[in-house]
């Protein structure tokens, strides 16, 4: 029987999204894919600087140490890069020490389309359009913004925060808000208070995130969550039963009614912020490591 996927946390992240590799993202651009193959190749034993999703990484690998004969967390490379160029990554990773048993290299294709092989249920990449091909095949992906982390924090817990509306909800009632405004969006949460919203994009990841945290006593759980979002009174109601209805655990919420978020996800400490909107992302990026989550190709949002 083959090794089995199905109920393990499976993050799938590029090399650009889990090490530093803006510099020979740059070579690729600027003077194309052989140089940067050259580059790597030269560059083999040279260790690679931690990225945006180093500290994530890092921190949900630690659950498996809990779990030794049924690991809970399994992160995959999925990468454009080949085999050949493969191994600097491969020997950063053993040098790290990174429990990273599992890669796949695309040689410079889509690497999209092998997500669901993998049973992947967040997928990190900095390149754009394999995170929007990712959503509208309907997995949970984001694209990683470049963020240096100059101490980075190794805790026993990891601490993910999420926007609501077209993050982890459907874009629904983001759609009303951005079509009729305030009043028409306050109006139609009151009216659908006891309504549970659809599930958005990160519904799914929210609700596996959930079980690995029921296998521990809540004041023991290795991942901490939060909810950190721009709704305000009265519109927080449906909210709260949505998550409630769905029976996931959220262990902290905010609900902002406009204030600036990156102060709150800063004080949160979270190994990874989601949002959608550039606006909060432009802020957290500088002092959190942050991902922007895309809309669907079919999204009204993107007409907006």
């Amino acid at each position: 029987m083959g090794y089995d996927l199905e109920k393990k946390l499976v993050i799938a992240i590029s090399s650009r999204a889990l090490f530093n590799l803006e510099d020979e993202n740059k070579i690729f651009e600027d003077k194309g894919v052989g140089e940067y193959y050259k580059h790597q190749i030269d560059n083999e034993d040279n260790l690679i600087e931690k990225g945006t999703g180093f500290r994530l990484v890092k921190n949900l690998l630690r659950i498996n140490d809990d779990f030794p004969e049924d690991k809970q967390v399994e992160v995959i490379i999925m990468s454009r890069n080949n085999a050949a160029t493969s191994l600097r990554i491969t020997k950063s990773i053993e040098k790290y020490e990174l429990d990273i048993a599992r890669s796949a290299w695309s040689g410079g294709n889509d690497i999209s389309k092998y997500l669901r092989p993998f049973k992947v249920d967040l997928f990190l990449s900095a390149n754009e359009n394999d995170v929007q091909n990712a959503i509208n095949e309907g997995i949970a992906a984001a694209r990683i913004l470049p963020y240096k982390d100059e101490n980075a924090k190794s805790s026993t817990q990891v601490k993910i925060a999420f926007d609501g509306d077209a993050v982890l909800f459907s874009e629904e009632s983001e759609i009303i808000y951005k079509t009729q405004g305030l009043e028409a969006f306050l109006e139609y949460e009151k009216e659908n208070a006891n309504n549970a919203m659809k599930s958005g994009p990160f519904a799914q990841l929210i609700r596996v995130i959930s079980n690995i945290q029921a296998k521990y006593p809540e004041e023991q759980t290795p991942i901490r969550t939060a909810l950190i979002t721009a709704r305000n009174s009265p519109a927080h109601e449906r909210v709260i039963r949505t998550l409630s209805q769905w029976g996931v655990r959220l262990d902290e919420a905010f609900f902002l009614g406009g204030v600036d978020k990156y102060e709150v996800v800063e004080a949160f400490g979270a190994d990874i912020f989601f949002d959608d909107q550039d606006v909060h992302l432009e802020n957290t990026s500088k002092t959190t490591p942050s991902a922007k989550v895309l809309y669907h190709e079919e999204s009204i949002l993107n007409r907006i």
